[in-house]
């Protein structure tokens, strides 16, 4: 198979997979106990306002008209009015959405200079007790929920000790001017700090672990005695051609993470009252506001979606190993 034809057949799978969630988000909030539009409509209002209400939010359709419908305004990124605000939900996503990327990409990349930082020097320093105790601390951070963390972060940091705040994005009451001018400020800084930690350190065992198996690969290569024959120091050896012959793996894999990381985050914007589109979903989901849950939804699996599919793009141009059979 040729590289166009992998490329075509990868284009169709992921539309395939897109259309595949946004169907099944239409029928699940759709099957979910309870009259939705009792938060659209108030019980003292005369039944023929009630059904005037109900008919311009389209829910007195039958359900193949409501999805056909919700498949056409998709197709376009219209998702429709929000129950509860009243407010496109572009706006609602728009609102939201940099907050949470300005979350998930400062722990993206504090996780990934650290992980791979420490990758590199495990796998140079194999079957030492910087190793294993690292390995070890790696592997919790894997395994330990984000949110029990965040708890005892906020318990410890912020309950105790009262050296962090806990919770929002900005200290109540205070005129942040524009976001640019927020996310610049140091009351910004001392709010994002404890979760953007606790992201990173739940991110960095990923990269860490990757680097160090690949690390431990290359070492093994002949050109590093070859390296080592030339007279080279043991730091220029690491770093220089080691390393860089072992980041192959990380670069693929940050693709994949970073979709996840999107995803990750709900928990942690939940915990931190983080005013994230993930926080926003839940809040969607609990009052049962369709349009908003379903918008947010499909962005952030739009979004693990999209970049699984770069990162099997880039499987194929960085490593002339792989094959499109």
């Amino acid at each position: 198979m040729s590289k166009a034809s992998f490329v075509v057949r990868r284009l169709l799978q992921l539309g395939v997979t897109i259309w595949a969630v946004g169907t099944a988000l239409f029928f699940l909030f759709r099957l979910m106990p309870g009259d939705p539009t009792s938060f659209v409509v108030s019980s003292q209002m005369t039944p023929e306002a009630r059904d005037r209400i109900i008919a311009s939010y389209g829910l007195d359709q039958p359900m193949h008209v409501q999805y056909v419908r919700y498949i056409q305004n998709a197709l376009t990124l219209d998702f429709g009015q929000s129950f509860h605000s009243n407010q496109p939900v572009q706006d609602v996503i728009w609102t939201y959405l940099p907050n949470t990327l300005v979350l998930m990409l400062s722990a993206f990349v504090v996780a990934y200079i650290l992980g791979i930082s420490l990758g590199v020097l495990t796998g140079w320093y194999r079957g030492s007790r910087f190793e294993k105790s690292t390995v070890v601390t790696a592997l919790t951070a894997r395994s330990v929920p984000t949110f029990y963390v965040g708890l005892i972060v906020l318990w410890v940091f912020g309950a105790t000790f009262d050296v962090i705040p806990m919770s929002g994005m900005t200290t109540a009451g205070q005129d942040t001017g524009s976001f640019l001018s927020m996310v610049t400020s140091v009351d910004f800084f001392q709010h994002l700090v404890a979760p953007a930690a606790v992201l990173a350190f739940y991110y960095m065992g990923y990269p860490l672990l990757i680097m160090r198996s690949s690390m431990m690969e290359v070492l093994s290569e002949d050109f590093i005695d070859v390296c080592r024959a030339k007279g080279l120091s043991e730091r220029a050896i690491m770093f220089k051609h080691a390393a860089r012959n072992a980041m192959l793996p990380i670069l693929t894999a940050a693709a994949i993470a970073l979709g996840y990381a999107v995803g990750g985050s709900v928990l942690i914007e939940t915990v931190f009252a983080w005013p994230g589109i993930g926080r926003e979903m839940v809040r969607a989901v609990l009052r049962r506001d369709f349009p908003v849950a379903q918008g947010t939804f499909m962005v952030l699996a739009g979004t693990i979606i999209t970049l699984n599919f770069l990162a099997d793009l880039l499987y194929g141009y960085l490593d002339p190993r792989v094959t499109y059979d």
